[in-house]
């Protein structure tokens, strides 16, 4: 087996888990909740949790593996995020949860990220493309098993029990970390920015710590504003630091890559569109819908069915039309797919939610296929670690904050309608305010040359 497609199913191991285990979580949300005696809105804090501990640690994986190696460092994130999974299966309180998902991000923080480093390293640009095509498309299968799976145990078992299913994804992966992937290190590893790192990452997680808290009524209101302003201001500085630095933790001059910001800031739009559904989907088919969690979890799971249909014709769309077209006309392909499921009601056929629902994979699929291509296109090698970094956290914060602007628009179109509880016509008001997310990207990627990564389409084109 070639290294093109050996190294990328390895770190597929990491992304499969990561993919699953969100899936999961978001499958048995309602049900979590209640055991925990909270509202189900309120558990968007233990998406968000996992999200802060990724904006945390993220800025410094491509350091941490330049110093310490890429594999070692790829092990040790996958046996800490095993450690947060075991303490999620023991959590008995909203407290303990949400620590434990923080614990799992700062895992999450060094493991996916690392992985794409050794796949950038170790394989020919010409055949990237074709590399990342192997990576995600065994992570497919998470969010195909971990919706029914999570829904089946939490249904006729408990909830706790899906965290234990990492435990042997977590060895298999330490495993063949070590048989088949080099400890590759950076003989030019610079000093660690410690200035932009205490910045940075005290200002994400307590800007997404302050945002995640409004409307909970866990904490005063003044707090989670406090909280947010206070976690801005950090990021501001920040900025204005980076602006200065000669080595920046998060380097701001890469967005004058036309590829790379097109890749980072409209993609952050799209993935604020898109980061909410696995937790609003869910909660509006058992909250809205008044399904269990199993049949939730067999509708929800028809997405990744359209995603990994979308794999089979994805570099024939790249060859013809190029990256820059297929981002636009996709985003709101996309945009308006995600915006659909805002109008499901309780007399449509589960068919005809599973077709829909399966749709609202292909479209986004086909958009994440092209952002995390594209922006490698024009990067150097001996830039990989610090743009992955960068890409990273503002990935992950992005889809995070989706989450979290789902639950805000979910509470207020509750609160308009003056539901006393979580009904199914509250939820259209969230999804098109999402897909028009999703669609806002255009004003970034329209930027793009008509050439844009046109190398790395020939190379897709290949590969196919």
């Amino acid at each position: 087996m070639s290294r093109t497609m050996l190294l990328p199913l390895i770190v597929a191991c990491a992304l499969f888990m990561e993919n699953m285990d969100a899936t999961v979580i978001a499958t048995s949300l309602p049900v979590l909740a209640r055991d925990l005696g909270q509202n189900p809105i309120t558990l968007k804090l233990a998406l968000t949790s996992y999200v802060v501990g990724l904006g945390v640690f993220i800025p410094v994986c491509g350091w941490v593996a330049d110093r310490f190696g890429s594999r070692s460092v790829f092990q040790t994130a996958i046996a800490v995020f095993m450690l947060g999974s075991l303490l999620c299966a023991v959590s008995s309180t909203l407290f303990e949860f949400v620590a434990a998902r923080f614990l799992q991000g700062v895992g999450g923080a060094m493991m996916v990220p690392v992985g794409r480093i050794i796949i950038f390293r170790a394989v020919p640009r010409a055949e990237l493309v074709k590399a990342i095509s192997y990576l995600t498309l065994p992570a497919l299968f998470g969010p195909i098993i971990g919706p029914p799976l999570g829904g089946f145990i939490t249904t006729y078992f408990h909830w706790r029990w899906i965290f234990v299913i990492n435990i042997p994804v977590s060895l298999l992966g330490i495993w063949l970390a070590a048989r088949f992937i080099e400890n590759q290190r950076e003989t030019t590893t610079q000093k660690l920015d410690v200035i932009g790192f205490a910045l940075s990452a005290s200002g994400s997680a307590l800007t997404m710590c302050g945002l995640a808290l409004l409307g909970s009524h866990l904490v005063a209101l003044w707090l989670a504003l406090g909280l947010t302003a206070l976690g801005a201001l950090l990021l501001f500085g920040y900025f204005n630091y980076a602006r200065r630095a000669v080595a920046p933790l998060l380097d701001l001059r890469f967005l004058h890559i036309p590829t790379f910001r097109a890749s980072v800031l409209g993609g952050s739009l799209f993935r604020i569109g898109l980061g909410a559904v696995p937790f609003l989907l869910p909660l509006a088919l058992q909250e809205g819908l008044g399904m269990n969690a199993f049949v939730s979890g067999t509708i929800t799971c028809a997405s990744a069915f359209g995603a990994m249909f979308m794999k089979s014709i994805g570099p024939r769309v790249l060859r013809r039309y190029g990256f820059r077209n297929v981002l636009m006309v996709n985003a709101v392909l996309a945009g308006l797919a995600i915006a659909s499921y805002g109008f499901f009601t309780p007399a449509m056929p589960h068919l005809l939610l599973l077709a829909v629902v399966a749709l609202g994979g292909f479209f986004p699929s086909l958009q994440f296929t092209c952002l995390n291509s594209v922006v490698y296109a024009d990067i150097a090698s001996e830039d990989a670690g610090r743009a992955t970094s960068f890409a990273s956290v503002v990935q992950q914060l992005s889809l995070g904050l989706g989450v979290i602007v789902a639950g805000m628009a979910l509470q207020l179109s509750n609160h308009v309608q003056g539901h006393a509880h979580i009904e199914y016509t509250d939820f259209w008001p969230a999804f098109v305010l999402l897909g028009m997310f999703s669609i806002a990207s255009i004003v970034e990627t329209r930027r793009l040359h008509a050439d844009a990564g046109q190398a790395m389409a020939q190379g897709q084109t290949q590969a196919a």
